[in-house]
C-alpha cells in the first residue's frame, strides 16, 4: 500500500495495514493544519531515540511487535516505564522526555500523531540516520500551512 501525503485535504486509508506494511523508520502520511500522522518501523534492539518535543503533544499506537516505553521530566529522570505491544497506545505530553525501545525479535510497527505538525509533509526517512540528517540540515520542517506555536522551542535529543 502506497500512501501519499496530500496535505490538509480530506484523506482516509487503512492505517493498521499501512503501519504493518511500512518498512521505513518514518513515513509521513498526512499533514494537516493542526496535526500530523506518521508511520514508524523500529528494528529489533533499536529505538525511536530519547527526545523531548517542548511544544508538541504526541500519541503513538503499536500495531506489531513488543517494546518498552520510558518517559520522564528530564533525560536523567525517566520515572515512567511500561512494557508495550500490539494494541497499546502511548501519550506523550509536550516537554516530556521519551523513548520507545524495540525489545522483541521483529520490527516494532507503530504510528504516531503529532500536534502541532512536526515534520515536512510527505517526508520519508528510511533510517533514523536519515531523519537526524534532515532535521539538522533544516530539510525536515513543518509545512507553511500548518499552525505552529509562537517562539517554538527546539526539540531536545539525548
Amino acid at each position: 500500500m502506497t500512501i501519499k501525503d496530500i496535505g490538509p485535504a480530506p484523506h482516509a486509508f487503512d492505517i493498521e495495514n499501512a503501519t504493518r506494511d511500512n518498512t521505513n523508520y518514518r513515513t509521513t502520511v498526512w499533514s494537516g493544519k493542526y496535526l500530523q500522522v506518521t508511520l514508524m518501523s523500529i528494528k529489533p534492539g533499536e529505538s525511536i531515540g530519547l527526545e523531548a518535543h517542548p511544544d508538541t503533544d504526541q500519541f503513538l499506537r503499536l500495531d506489531a511487535g513488543v517494546g518498552k516505553c520510558v518517559m520522564g521530566p528530564t533525560e536523567d529522570n525517566l520515572n515512567f516505564e511500561q512494557e508495550v505491544s500490539d494494541g497499546w497506545s502511548i501519550q506523550v505530553p509536550a516537554g516530556t522526555w521519551h523513548d520507545v525501545i524495540n525489545t522483541g525479535n521483529e520490527p516494532l510497527q507503530l504510528y504516531t500523531i503529532y500536534a502541532p505538525v512536526h515534520h515536512a509533509a510527505g517526508i520519508i526517512h528510511e533510517t533514523d540516520e536519515d531523519a537526524e540528517r534532515d532535521e539538522e540540515s533544516g530539510v525536515d520542517v513543518p509545512p507553511e500551512w500548518s499552525v505552529q506555536p509562537d517562539n517554538q522551542a527546539e526539540d531536545q535529543h539525548a
